[in-house]
C-alpha cells in the first residue's frame, strides 16, 4: 500500500552556479524541513517512526483476514473504520519518507544524507510489507460485500472513490507471497538502480573551455546568446555522458527487463499499460494524444525550428542551438523578489485565493531556492501528506525561464494544497491531470507578462520562448514517450547496447525536430541525463496531457463569463477522487473527443502565426 518513491530529479548543481548568475538575485530563501522533524536525528523523528512500526504492526494485527467480517460490519469494526486506520498509517508513514527525501535531496553528495535515505527507505519498505495484506484482501471481497459496505457505513462511503480505483488493480494482483516478494526486492533492483543513476548525475562535471562545471549549470548554458559558448557546452555534455555511458546503459536495460519481468506476471498487455492504470486514463486516450501531436509534428516543431533558424541566420540550427535566445531576447537577471511579484500578481489577476496559498509558500519557508553543492537538480513540487505542506525545490539563476519554472512549480503546490482536504489516500492526483494547474499557473504568468508588453521585439522574444516551452511541452515529452516504447520493445528481444538506444533515439528525434535541426555526431548519447527514463517510465505523456488540456481549459477561461474559478478550484479540491471525464465535464471539455487534442494543438499553432505576422 505505502508506495516509496524516488523524487523527479536530474542532474548536481553546486555554489559556482550562483557566482555565475552573479549577486542581483537578491536574498534566495531556502526550506523549513523543521516542519516536519526537527532533524535526522531529532527525538521525534525516531519516536515516529517507532510509533510507524508499532502502528503497523498492530494494524496487521486487527485486520488481516478480517476484511470480509468488518464488510458485514458499521463503525469500530467496519470497513470504513479498517480504511480510516489504514489512511491515518499512510499520513504518518508519508511524513517520514517525505522528510528522508526531501533531506536527501537537499545535498545528495553528503554520504550521511544518503546513509539517512537508504535507511529509512528499508525500514518503511519493510514496514510496507506487513500492509500489503490490506489492498489484496480488499480485492478479494466480492462486489456484493463491497457495495453493501458503502451503502450501510458512512465511514466507507467516504473512502468509494478509492475502493473504486483500488479495485482497478484487481486483475494484475499476484499471489501474496508473490507480492510480498516483489516489494522486498525492490529495495536490491528498481530502487538501487534508480539510487544508482541519482548519485551517478549527482558526481558529474562538465569541463567547458578549462573550466570544470556541475551538469545544471552547463546545460543552462545552451542558451547563451553567444554561438560558440553553446558549441563549447555541448561538447563538454557529450562528452560528460560518453564516459558514463556504459553506466547509464546498464541502468535503462535492467530498469526495462525488470519492468518486462513485472508487467509479464501480472498480465499487463501493452508495455505502457501499467502507467495508464497508474493514471487512471484509458490507453485509447494516450493514443490519441500521441497520434495527434505526432500528426501536428510538421505544422509545429519543424516549423517553428525552421522559422528560428532564419532568425538567426542560418540555414539549419545544430541541436545546441534548439534553446539558444533571438536577439531580442532581454539579457537581464531577474531578481528573486521581481520574480516573486511576478508569478503572485499573476496568479491574483486570475483569482486571489490562488494567490494568497501561493504567498504561503513564500512566507512559511516552504521553497528551496539556491543553488548550492550536492542539491538537487532541477525542479519539483513535492505535496508531503495531508497533515502538513507542499514542498517546492527550484535552483534560481534569474533567467525568464526561471521565472517559469517558479510559476509551474507553484502551480503543483497550490493544487497540493487545495488537495489535500481529500485526505492521504485520495490526496494524490492522476499524473494525466496532475499538470494541469502547473502549465496554467505557467499560462497565466505569461499572459500576464504578455499583456504588459508593448515593445514588439521584446514581444516577439516572448512568444518565441513561449512557443519552445510548449513545444518542450508536448512535442518533445511525446517524443520521449515514442522512445521508451522503442526502447522497451526492442529490449524484450534482449539486452540493447549503448549504440542500439542511440540509434532509437536519434530517430524519434529527427522525426519529432524536423529538417531545420541537424543531429550530429554526440546527439545520440543525450537521453541518458533524462530522470523519468529512469524513475517513472512512460510518465512523460502527463506533459502534454497537461499542456493540451489547459490550452483548451484557458481557452474556455477566456470566453466565460463568471463562474470559471470556482468550477477550477472544484478540479483542484478533488485530487484524486474523480475520474478526468467528471472534472471535464463543467467547462464542456471531453479527453476521448479526438477534437480535444486538435484545439489544445491549435493554441500552439496559433502562437507561432503570431510570430510570423510579427515578423512580416
Amino acid at each position: 500500500m505505502i508506495r516509496i518513491q524516488p523524487f523527479p530529479v536530474s542532474a548536481p548543481d553546486a555554489a559556482a552556479a550562483s557566482a555565475r548568475a552573479g549577486s542581483d538575485l537578491g536574498s534566495l530563501p531556502s526550506w523549513r524541513l523543521e516542519d516536519l522533524y526537527p532533524g535526522r536525528d531529532s527525538d521525534a523523528f525516531r519516536q515516529d517512526l517507532a510509533r510507524a512500526e508499532s502502528e503497523t504492526l498492530a494494524f496487521e494485527a486487527r485486520w488481516k483476514g478480517r476484511l470480509a467480517e468488518a464488510a458485514g460490519k458499521e463503525g469500530d469494526e467496519g470497513l470504513g473504520a479498517a480504511i480510516r486506520q489504514m489512511e491515518a498509517l499512510e499520513d504518518l508513514i508519508g511524513r517520514i519518507a517525505s522528510f528522508a527525501g526531501l533531506t536527501y535531496f537537499s545535498n545528495t553528495t553528503d554520504p550521511a544524507n544518503g546513509k539517512f535515505y537508504g535507511d529509512v527507505q528499508a525500514k518503511l519498505t519493510d514496514l510496507s510489507s506487513h500492509l500489503l495484506f490490506f489492498g489484496l484482501e480488499m480485492n478479494r471481497l466480492e462486489d456484493a460485500a463491497i457495495d453493501g459496505a458503502i451503502a450501510k457505513d458512512p465511514v466507507a462511503a467516504h473512502y468509494a472513490p478509492w475502493i473504486r480505483d483500488l479495485r482497478l488493480e484487481k486483475p494484475y494482483q499476484l499471489d501474496d507471497r508473490i507480492e510480498q516478494l516483489f516489494l522486498e526486492k525492490s529495495m536490491t533492483g528498481a530502487a538501487a538502480f534508480n539510487r544508482l543513476f541519482d548519485e551517478t548525475m549527482a558526481a558529474m562535471t562538465v569541463t567547458v573551455d578549462g573550466e570544470t562545471l556541475p551538469l545544471e549549470v552547463a546545460l543552462s548554458l545552451l542558451q547563451e546568446p553567444e554561438p560558440a559558448t553553446r558549441r563549447a557546452v555541448a561538447e563538454g555534455l557529450t562528452k560528460a555522458f560518453k564516459d558514463k555511458l556504459g553506466v547509464f546503459t546498464l541502468i535503462t536495460n535492467t530498469l526495462a527487463k525488470d519492468k518486462e519481468i513485472s508487467d509479464r506476471w501480472r498480465g499487463f498487455e501493452d508495455i505502457a499499460d501499467s502507467r495508464h492504470l497508474a493514471n487512471r486514463v484509458e490507453r485509447e486516450v494516450v493514443d490519441a494524444l500521441a497520434e495527434a501531436v505526432k500528426s501536428a509534428y510538421p505544422r509545429l516543431s519543424h516549423r517553428y525550428y525552421a522559422m528560428k533558424a532564419k532568425w538567426l541566420g542560418m540555414d539549419t540550427l545544430n541541436f545546441w542551438d534548439r534553446n539558444a535566445p533571438l536577439p531580442e531576447t532581454p539579457n537581464a537577471t531577474i531578481g528573486w523578489d521581481a520574480a516573486r511579484e511576478t508569478v503572485l500578481s499573476a496568479y491574483a489577476g486570475f483569482s486571489p485565493d490562488m494567490a494568497a496559498i501561493a504567498r504561503r509558500f513564500f512566507d512559511g519557508g516552504w521553497i528551496d531556492a539556491p543553488v548550492r553543492p550536492g542539491k538537487a537538480p532541477g525542479a519539483f513540487a513535492h505535496p508531503t501528506v495531508p497533515s502538513a505542506h507542499p514542498y517546492v525545490l527550484v535552483n534560481y539563476m534569474g533567467k525568464p525561464r526561471d521565472v517559469m519554472t517558479l510559476a509551474h512549480e507553484l502551480g503543483h503546490g497550490v493544487h497540493q494544497v487545495l488537495a489535500g482536504g481529500q485526505g492521504a489516500l485520495m490526496a494524490s492526483t492522476p499524473l494525466t491531470l496532475a499538470e494541469t494547474a502547473s502549465v496554467f499557473g505557467e499560462m497565466l504568468t505569461f499572459r500576464a507578462l504578455l499583456d504588459q508588453t508593448r515593445d514588439k521585439r521584446e514581444r516577439k522574444a516572448m512568444l518565441a520562448q513561449k512557443v519552445e516551452d510548449m513545444i518542450n511541452t508536448v512535442v518533445r515529452q511525446i517524443a520521449f514517450y515514442d522512445f521508451e516504447r522503442r526502447l522497451h520493445t526492442a529490449r524484450r528481444e534482449g539486452e540493447l547496447t549503448a549504440d542500439a538506444i542511440g540509434e532509437i533515439w536519434m530517430a524519434v528525434q529527427a522525426e519529432s525536430l524536423g529538417p531545420a535541426i541537424k543531429l550530429s555526431d554526440g546527439y545520440e548519447t543525450w537521453w541518458t541525463y533524462i530522470p523519468h527514463f529512469i524513475h517513472s517510465p512512460f510518465y512523460v505523456y502527463a506533459y502534454a496531457f497537461g499542456d493540451c488540456l489547459v490550452n483548451s481549459l484557458y481557452a474556455v477561461y477566456q470566453k466565460a463569463e463568471s463562474g470559471f474559478q470556482d468550477k477550477y478550484f472544484d478540479l483542484l479540491k478533488a485530487g484524486g477522487s474523480k475520474h478526468h471525464s467528471e472534472l471535464l465535464a463543467p467547462f464542456g471539455l471531453d479527453a476521448t473527443d479526438p477534437d480535444f487534442w486538435q484545439k489544445g494543438l491549435s493554441m500552439i499553432e496559433g502562437l507561432i502565426d503570431e510570430l510570423e505576422a510579427l515578423d512580416a
